[in-house]
């Protein structure tokens, strides 16, 4: 499996030399797999490591238990090492942290899974900065992309849902996407490596369980080293989906800004384009209007393709996130609706709520327990926030979230994909002159409490 795994990583460039690599560690058998791959492999391939491990506090013990032997593993199996010929390789630092997903869950209004990797991610991200990591490895493997590739399958997907998971995708790498699950447990029999079992793995009331408990074995049966024929077929799917991709995005670099917002351009473009590259071609569109958000149906699409190749000259049609697609003679205008409710500014008080046109912004005081900031929850220290203020983003505001290195708002909001026309509608929270923190991005570190100290809790939902 090590040969397998370097000659992948080799293949994809996923880990160039010198780079730091955090490998986020459950303590189950994939990532424990994965961590004892990437520590023998960080001197041959020239990287620094590092791990991670986020405790989501949804199995009681058997969470802390988790926690606590991914401690004991990296401390004893990962520790300082010293080659032949002097030179010490150093031991690999631990990074955790924890968070209430089943509070956070209930707060948002989104399901247990998406809510823990959204906390998960924010997480990694986090210690990915505070190790100077410029990779995070995660530890889904052929068998997942399997998985993965079947639940697309099973309820409707183009090229882009059957190409599966990808190797990497910005600073995510995933080294172990052609090893098997069977493969793994291999290599941690052969080095008599321990790992964790998650009991919530065992429940076929998810739906990913019960394709790898009831229908993959089928497959294995009828057809043996499924797996693996699947990962060979699924790269080759990416391959044309990349081919196909590349020709829209020809079409797309045609469109010109238009006036008031949006893009425009000819719907001749777009109609005259075969349906596979003209839809492409629309999706990147729309991933520009949305900060990158290329999530659009294949209903919208086809409505926009429909309204591109039709005869009226004025049709319109509404779009996901706030958006319009016009018909206007030849042109295809892809604009905003006519704007979210406008921001009310104010002062915000403390404690208390205020309704600020398309938010509801309420604050509490509690103790700060070290739960994880926010994007919409976040705590600010009460001795540094005498009072707070609500107001527009302005040019050159800047933030520096706990963690991370400073830069402009509109930076942090471009990089967390908050559609454009949604920036000037995010409450900034200003101290004295100071900001604070901004909704959608979280809290400025100079203003996050530490763990006991006495904190304003501040909570922001749409009312939309």
């Amino acid at each position: 499996m090590l040969k397998t795994v370097e000659e992948f990583i080799r293949e994809q460039d996923l880990i160039p030399p010198g780079s730091t690599v955090l490998c986020a560690v459950s303590g189950g058998a994939d990532s424990i797999a994965m961590l004892h791959v990437l520590y023998r492999l960080r001197d041959r391939l020239g990287f620094t490591l590092a791990a991670a491990h986020y405790n989501h506090r949804l199995r009681g013990a058997e969470s802390d238990r988790d926690q606590r032997f991914v401690e004991q593993f990296i401390q004893l199996c990962c520790g300082e090492h010293r080659r032949p010929d002097g030179h010490v390789l150093p031991a690999v630092p631990l990074y955790t942290g924890s968070g209430d997903v089943d509070g956070q869950a209930r707060c948002r209004g989104t399901g247990i899974e998406e809510t823990a990797r959204d906390m998960r991610y924010a997480f990694l991200r986090q210690a990915a900065a505070e190790a100077g990591a410029n990779l995070i490895a995660t530890a889904h493997t052929a068998s997942d992309n399997v998985e993965t590739i079947l639940f697309h399958l099973a309820r409707g997907s183009g090229l882009r849902g059957l190409g599966g998971i990808l190797p990497k995708r910005d600073n995510i790498i995933r080294p172990l996407l052609t090893v098997t699950r069977p493969q793994v447990e291999d290599y941690l029999r052969r080095h008599s490596l321990p790992h964790m079992e998650d009991s919530s793995n065992q429940n076929d009331d998810y739906t990913r369980n019960r394709i790898r408990h009831q229908v993959l074995p089928v497959l294995e049966d009828i057809s043996p080293g499924f797996p693996g024929r699947m990962a060979d077929t699924a790269a080759l799917l990416r391959a044309d989906e990349a081919c196909l991709t590349g020709l829209a995005r020809q079409l797309a670099d045609q469109a010109l800004p238009a006036d008031g917002g949006g893009l425009t351009i000819g719907a001749d473009v777009i109609a005259s384009a075969p349906a596979p590259i003209a839809s492409r071609a629309l999706r990147l569109l729309l991933g520009r209007l949305w900060g990158g958000d290329q999530n659009c149906s294949a209903v919208h699409l086809g409505s926009l393709l429909k309204l591109c190749r039709g005869d009226d000259p004025s049709g319109e049609i509404c779009l996901p996130h706030n958006t319009n697609a016009r018909r206007s003679y030849g042109a295809l205008l892809l604009v905003p609706r006519l704007g979210p409710i406008p921001l009310r500014e104010g002062a915000l008080p403390l404690p208390g709520r205020l309704d600020c046109g398309p938010w509801q912004v309420s604050c509490q005081m509690e103790d700060y327990g070290g739960q994880p900031q926010g994007p919409w929850e976040f705590w600010l220290d009460r001795a540094a926030v005498p009072a707070l203020a609500l107001r527009a983003r302005r040019t050159g505001d800047r933030l520096t979230p706990p963690g991370r290195l400073g830069k402009t708002v509109k930076k942090w909001m471009i990089e967390a994909k908050i559609p454009r026309f949604q920036r000037e509608v995010l409450p900034v929270l200003q101290c004295d002159g100071r900001i604070a923190a901004v909704a959608g991005l979280g809290p400025d570190r100079a203003f996050a409490p530490r763990e006991g100290q006495k904190a304003w809790h501040i909570v922001i939902n749409s009312v939309e």
